[in-house]
């Protein structure tokens, strides 16, 4: 018996000083205690100086973390395996995130640098009165397009890319509320609707463009278009200014039957554990020079007036990316519409996939 708590006591004192040890390792190399933020964003979303800017000025360490799709993202968050302290989701998942109770409210009183923020895109309908979360970047989905490859097209229309001039030379969005959506907003519908027969339409017609659909792709597509790999293809409008950054031949438009006008979002996490940083965070994100730096990185449309002010005017006076009124007031947010209706969109999206094959 003796021997058995001998080596029940040996075992507790080499756990114990492992843990003591690693605990050691974690604090010096700042992961542990109040000087420590984990930070989850979208792929590519950030300029990397900012981090270590961030991390120069505060002296709290950033740990960071990418996903590539609001639904990912809601899982991991649902799941609560990590404590992110600072999250990015779009509109419609904050929406769905808010209803789920995972979000802390803000504290406005440690966000000073909220007043730079133009107030078109504040007090919004998925988040009035910013409870919950504070703009990140906003933008359009829209279509890329070579006018070399593609003349004779007219893509102020969706249905410019159901043209028979473009067969295997399409690529879109892995996303099914942007394929969806557009195909919706083809046919003069919401690309929020939740009408069964409207959506076997816009599912019917996405099958008729399976033909010019050379591939559904992911981050991928960016490198795609900017190489010529395909004539048009249908993005985000933050991707269609870092494709034509490597492609001046490329163009962007937005067309006139409407599209998603999208937001994504700084929020904290319900399970946060350093809630303060999280909020220096945010509000050092939201500072004029360092709001223009990110935009001009990743070359999507910041939603800070004052940080626009500082960008060239090449870059803020692009109407593609900064468009006027006229065009704005076409488009639309994207509502949460609903566990079982998202999973709809999914499975329409999914039937269409296979339809390429």
């Amino acid at each position: 018996m003796k021997s058995l708590v001998r080596v029940f006591l040996s075992i507790f004192i080499i756990s114990f000083g492992l843990m003591g040890v690693a605990a050691w390792l974690n604090s010096s190399q700042g992961y542990s205690g109040g000087n420590t933020l984990t930070v989850y964003n979208w792929g590519d979303y950030i300029d990397p100086d900012l981090l270590a800017r961030f991390q120069k000025e505060t002296g709290i360490t950033v740990i960071y973390q990418t996903f590539d799709s609001n639904e990912a993202m809601l899982t991991k968050i649902e799941q609560g395996g990590t404590s992110f302290d600072v999250a990015v989701p779009s509109e419609y998942a904050l929406a769905k995130m808010k209803q789920e109770h995972l979000l802390l409210p803000l504290d406005h009183s440690k966000l000073p640098n909220l007043k730079h923020v133009d107030d078109h895109f504040l007090n919004l309908s998925f988040d009035p009165k910013n409870q919950y979360s504070v703009p990140y970047f906003w933008g359009t989905v829209g279509i890329v397009f070579n006018p070399e490859l593609t003349k004779g097209i007219d893509f102020h229309s969706w249905d410019g890319l159901w043209n028979p001039k473009l067969r295997n030379n399409l690529l879109l969005v892995d996303g099914a509320r942007e394929v969806v959506g557009m195909s919706l907003n083809s046919l003069h519908y919401s690309l929020n609707d939740t009408n069964e027969a409207h959506l076997q339409r816009a599912l019917a017609k996405l099958e008729k463009l399976a033909p010019n659909v050379k591939a559904v792709v992911g981050d991928e597509i960016k490198m795609l278009l900017a190489n010529e790999e395909a004539a048009a293809g249908v993005v985000w409008s933050g991707d269609a200014s870092e494709i034509m950054d490597e492609n001046d031949k490329l163009d962007y438009i937005v067309p006139d039957e409407g599209s998603n006008l999208w937001f994504d979002n700084m929020v904290i996490p319900k399970t946060a554990t350093h809630v303060d940083a999280a909020h220096k965070f945010i509000n050092f994100m939201m500072q004029p020079d360092v709001a223009a730096q990110n935009a001009e990185f990743v070359g999507y449309s910041t939603p800070n007036e004052d940080g626009k002010k500082l960008l060239p005017e090449d870059i803020s006076g692009d109407e593609r990316f900064y468009p006027p009124s006229e065009i704005t007031d076409k488009l639309e947010v994207y509502d949460n519409l609903g566990k079982r209706m998202l999973a709809h969109y999914n499975e329409l999206f999914l039937q269409f996939k296979m339809h390429l094959k």
